[in-house]
C-alpha cells in the first residue's frame, strides 16, 4: 500500500522536458478531459476572479500560466475574461518546448495570447513580470526546497498573486484516479503519471507552510471537488 504519510519523490514521464511525439499529445488531450469532467477548471477561474476582485484598472493584465500544456485554460480565461470585459495579456509557459509547439497549433490565431518554452528557475523567466501567475497541476512536480526558492523569487515578479490548483494527496484521490485512467485512458503515460501525481501531491499543511517560508502571509487555501486544493496568495 502506497504510504500517503508523505510526498513521493516518483518521477513522472511528464517530468521528461524533451518527450515529445503522440502519446504526449494523446496525453494533454486526456488531461485536459480529466480537468474539464474533475472540476479542476472552475477552481482556476473561481482562484482567478478572488484575485481580480477589487481589480478596476483599464490597462491590460498579464497573467501568466505555468505548465500550460495544449493552452486549454489560457483559452477558458479569454473566454472568461471576455464575459467579464477585462483586458488580458495571457502568456503560456512550459519548459518542454514540444509541448509549446502543441500549444500554439492548438490556439493558433489568438493575438492576446504567446507562448514561452522557459524554465521556470531559469534567469530568463527570473527577468519577467507579471500581474498574476497560476499554476494548474504543475507544483506537484516540484520539492518543498524548490517550490520555497520559487515563491520567494516570484514574490520579486508579481504584482497581484498566485493561483496554485493542484491535488490532495489522498487514498480515495489516488484509487479513483488509477481506477478511471486503467478504465477509459488510451495513454500510457497518464496511466502511469495519474496515481503518481496523487502521491506527489499536498496536504493542507505542506501548501501553507511552503508559502509562508516564502514570505506569501495573505492567502487562503480551501478544498474543492475533486480532491483540489484551492491557493490564492496575494501579494502586499
Amino acid at each position: 500500500m502506497p504510504d500517503f504519510s508523505r510526498r513521493s519523490d516518483g518521477v513522472e514521464i511528464m517530468d521528461d522536458l524533451e518527450y515529445a511525439g503522440p502519446l504526449m499529445v494523446q496525453t494533454l488531450y486526456e488531461l485536459e478531459i480529466i480537468n474539464r469532467w474533475l472540476g479542476g477548471n472552475a477552481v482556476t477561474i473561481g482562484a482567478l476572479g478572488k484575485i481580480l476582485e477589487n481589480h478596476n484598472e483599464t490597462s491590460p493584465i498579464t497573467i501568466a500560466d505555468l505548465g500550460c500544456g495544449r493552452g486549454d485554460m489560457l483559452l477558458l480565461i479569454d473566454t472568461w475574461a471576455r464575459k467579464k470585459n477585462r483586458k488580458v495579456r495571457l502568456i503560456g509557459i512550459d519548459a518542454n518546448p514540444y509541448i509549446i509547439s502543441v500549444a500554439k497549433a492548438n490556439l493558433k490565431g489568438l493575438p492576446n495570447i504567446e507562448f514561452q518554452s522557459v524554465n521556470i528557475f531559469s534567469p530568463e523567466f527570473e527577468s519577467q513580470k507579471f500581474d498574476v501567475v497560476i499554476g494548474t497541476l504543475f507544483y506537484h512536480h516540484f520539492t518543498a526546497e524548490q517550490l520555497v526558492s520559487f515563491f520567494s523569487t516570484l514574490r520579486k515578479q508579481v504584482t497581484m498573486g498566485v493561483v496554485i490548483n493542484d491535488i490532495h494527496r489522498h487514498p480515495l484521490a489516488f484509487y479513483s484516479i488509477k481506477l478511471l485512467t486503467r478504465l477509459f485512458s488510451k495513454s500510457s503515460m497518464v496511466k502511469f503519471d495519474a496515481p503518481l501525481s496523487v502521491l506527489r501531491a499536498f496536504r493542507k499543511q505542506e501548501l501553507r507552510e511552503i508559502l509562508l517560508k516564502a514570505g506569501i502571509t495573505d492567502l487562503s487555501i480551501r478544498w474543492r471537488w475533486a480532491f483540489r486544493w484551492q491557493v490564492v496568495g496575494k501579494f502586499l
